[in-house]
């Protein structure tokens, strides 16, 4: 391996990792002295300077272990507004893989915000664009954030009933405006979209990906999986096709490059939940 160009900082990095992998008991000096394989004196002044900036701590019985400033640096990595620039690599090899149009999305309130997309080769027949806002109770890419959290009957009522009131603001639009139309779960009478958006949920959380077909745009679906980091649901990412492509053996196939294509791709930190078995 090259060696390092400033000597200093590759040991307080090794530091690092060694303490990253360590967990909240740490370890003692000397025993990371011998995992970074450098003097205990050197050391020493390492994670001196290491605790200085809250990178390192050391507990009560003097074992050394990972600082509230390096999960700090992890979440400002993770942080929102750097997903669709870190993500954006994967977004465009599943794109190119699948050739469909591959979005992300976050939650905001009671709705999925675009972050990214990636667009085919081949034409697309669906209009999107980054920014756009769609109730995330109608959407694959809110159901699949939403199967990660355990929501009450009040939620899922807000959640159905942000929908439905967004298919009555479409007027006659219907499903093509706001999923109402094709049996989503704002579609029927109070507590129904809840209870059908439940079911929706628990089979998403089952499948381990979830999915809708024509609940917002005519002769249009789209599966998709949440992305999370340290068990949170951070964004998730879907694939958008004409409904003939998202059907039987072309659906399947599509699904696993979703939950076996995209997993390697991601950033460290962020995975894809595994389905039930």
């Amino acid at each position: 391996m090259e060696a390092s160009p400033l000597g200093s900082v590759d040991k307080a990095l090794l530091a690092l990792d060694t303490l990253a992998g360590l967990g909240p008991e740490g370890a003692p000096l000397a025993a990371l002295a011998q995992a970074v394989g450098v003097s205990k004196p050197t050391l020493h002044r390492t994670l001196a300077a290491l605790r200085h900036r809250g990178y390192a701590e050391q507990t009560a019985d003097g074992a050394y272990r990972l600082g509230p400033s390096a999960l700090a640096l992890g979440s400002a990595y993770l942080a929102e507004e750097n997903l669709p620039a870190l993500l954006h690599p994967a977004l465009a090899a599943l794109s190119a893989e699948v050739d469909e149009l591959v979005h992300l999305g976050v939650l905001a309130g009671r709705e999925v915000v675009y972050l990214d997309k990636v667009e085919p080769q081949r034409a697309v027949r669906v209009w999107s664009a980054v920014g756009r806002r769609r109730p995330a109770a109608t959407t694959a890419l809110g159901r699949a954030l939403l199967s990660t959290q355990d929501l009450d009957d009040a939620a899922l009522e807000r959640y159905a009933g942000a929908a439905d009131a967004d298919a009555r603001g479409a007027g006659a639009g219907g499903a093509g405006a706001g999923g109402a139309g094709a049996g989503g779960p704002g579609a029927a009478g109070p507590g129904d979209g809840a209870r059908r958006l439940r079911e929706v949920l628990a089979e998403a959380r089952r499948a381990g990906v979830a999915g809708e077909t024509e609940e917002n745009e005519p002769g249009i679906a789209c599966v998709a999986v949440p992305v999370l980091r340290a068990g949170r649901a951070v964004a998730a990412v879907s694939i958008t096709a004409p409904v003939e492509r998202l059907r039987g053996a072309a659906r399947a196939e599509r699904v696993r490059a979703l939950r076996e294509l995209l997993p390697p791709l991601l950033p460290a930190g962020l995975v894809v939940p595994p389905s039930a078995p």
